[in-house]
């Protein structure tokens, strides 16, 4: 059992292991969306930054009351909300380089839902089954 010291971080630990595991499994059922999206994103500038505003704005409202840093799950969930607002800075201000990393991934687009999917469960399990309290 994870142990944390706040409940805001085991919610959040559902939320984004829930995210995970569907993008997982909808990129399993079909794993030509993830080309798709690329796709979509190198033709129009305007989507790009609207994802990237959005982004930005996810990370950002995770962080703002989530900075917590005491515990694993706890730096995992502030980690991974940094990470969401630092990409919607690079989408939005350097989105091309994004789309270079994201290509790398379209041919293991499998292998990446299941890597999704097992993080998500894990993540999810993590905070559904964890207890906030005084650290042991």
């Amino acid at each position: 059992m994870v142990h944390t010291l706040t409940v805001l971080t085991l919610r959040l630990a559902e939320a984004i292991g829930l995210y995970w595991f569907a993008a997982g499994v909808g990129l399993l059922v079909a794993p030509q969306k993830l080309a798709a999206i690329v796709s979509d994103f190198e033709r129009s500038p305007g989507l790009v930054y609207a994802i990237g505003i959005a982004a930005f704005a996810v990370g950002t409202a995770i962080l703002i009351p989530h900075h917590v840093l005491t515990d694993p799950l706890s730096v995992i969930v502030t980690v991974l909300a940094a990470l969401v607002a630092i990409e919607g800075l690079v989408l939005i201000a350097f989105p091309e380089t994004l789309l270079s990393f994201a290509r790398l991934f379209v041919p293991t687009a499998r292998l990446w839902a299941l890597i999704a999917i097992v993080l998500g469960l894990l993540l999810f399990l993590a905070g559904f089954t964890g207890r906030a309290d005084a650290l042991p």
